[in-house]
Parts: C-alpha cells; sequence; structure tokens
C-alpha cells in the first residue's frame, strides 16, 4: 500500500469569498459601465463592449443586471445640482427650477437617456424616483405652506419638469421642441410656483 497521502481536491470558496468575489465583479461592471456610458453615449453602447472592458463574460453582466436598461440605471449617477431654496424668493422659485431643468436637460445626454430608460425600466424608473425624491423634496420643503403636502406638491412639480423632458427630449413633439427656453419659463414657471407655494385648493 502507498504511504502517499493523496493529493489535496480543489477546496470550496467559502460564502463570504464568494459574496466579496461577486461584490468585486458588480464593482467592474458598474465602473466600465460608467466609462462606457460617458464615453459612446447609451444608444451606442453595449453589453459586450462593457464586458470586454470589465474583463468578463458578457453573460456575467446579464447575470447581475439582467439587460443594459438595468445596468443603465444601476451605473448613472445625477446630480441635478438644484439651486438652495434658502437663498431664493419663494415667489421666484417655480421660474428658477424651470430655466434649471431646462439648462440640465440641455446638457445632460445622461439624464435624458435616463428619462426614457425610466419610461419603460423598473430599475430606471426607480433611480428616477430616488432623484427627484432625494433632490426636489427638500426644495418642496424649503417652500410649501403645508408641511403635509410637500409629497404631493413635489410630485406634481415633477410631472411638469419630467413631462417637459419627455415631450421636448425624447419624443421631441415638433411644437415642444420649437418653444424658445424663455418662452417655457414663462409658461411654466407660474405653474411650478402654485403647485409649490399656492394656498391649497
Amino acid at each position: 500500500m502507498n504511504g502517499t497521502p493523496p493529493a489535496p481536491g480543489p477546496t470550496t470558496p467559502s460564502p463570504s469569498a464568494r459574496a466579496r468575489r461577486s461584490e468585486a465583479t458588480r464593482d467592474a461592471i458598474l465602473v466600465a459601465a460608467r466609462e462606457r456610458f460617458a464615453a459612446d453615449g447609451y444608444e451606442r453602447a453595449t453589453i459586450r463592449a462593457i464586458a470586454k472592458d470589465a474583463n468578463i463574460d458578457p453573460s456575467m453582466v446579464m447575470r447581475y443586471y439582467g439587460n443594459k436598461e438595468g445596468l443603465f440605471a444601476a451605473a448613472v449617477t445625477v446630480d441635478l445640482r438644484l439651486p438652495d431654496a434658502g437663498g431664493l424668493s419663494p415667489r421666484d422659485v417655480g421660474a428658477v427650477l424651470v430655466r434649471h431643468f431646462l439648462d440640465m436637460w440641455e446638457d445632460d445626454e445622461v439624464l435624458t437617456a435616463l428619462l426614457r430608460v425610466g419610461a419603460t425600466n423598473q430599475a430606471g424608473a426607480e433611480r428616477m424616483q430616488g432623484i427627484f425624491r432625494d433632490q426636489l423634496l427638500p426644495v418642496a420643503r424649503r417652500v410649501c405652506p403645508d408641511p403635509a403636502q410637500i409629497p404631493a406638491r413635489a410630485a406634481l412639480t415633477a410631472s411638469q419638469l419630467l413631462g417637459l423632458a419627455l415631450t421636448r427630449y425624447v419624443l421631441r413633439i415638433p411644437p415642444a421642441v420649437a418653444l424658445h427656453p424663455e418662452e417655457i419659463v414663462a409658461w411654466l414657471g407660474p405653474t411650478v410656483q402654485r403647485y409649490l407655494t399656492a394656498p391649497s385648493p
């Protein structure tokens, strides 16, 4: 009988090691996705290119994020850079917000792509909800006359701002595209102002 002990077989990674490896893979995918979306834009970026950048198989991207829409929603971070409501006169906040959002939509392809994804993808919708919850609600909180109505008033404000973006930048409805920014501010500013500061109807 040979007294040499058998060679050890492959060891099974512990659950904590598998979790760390999974987290590292997710992080690598997100880093590659952010860089690829920034370089190529949403439409031209592909799962295959992102996987190649992350040095993994494309199936791993699909495993973790489902599809390009889900990956995009997970990868992008949007800072609306809203003006400080504390420095605004309450009677000016509607026009200031509309003008600020117009500037954002005009210059930020990522924001427009996220709106497009959010209209058809649950992960994108949740990301848009989070952006407006975390960044628009504080503005509403500073100027709304009734604290109990803050969520509803912020939601109505978002309906105007997102509706404008959808018609002008995603659907590109010609009359909406043709409006001069100052015309849009003149039309929508008073509406947003009313939603945020007018007495309850």
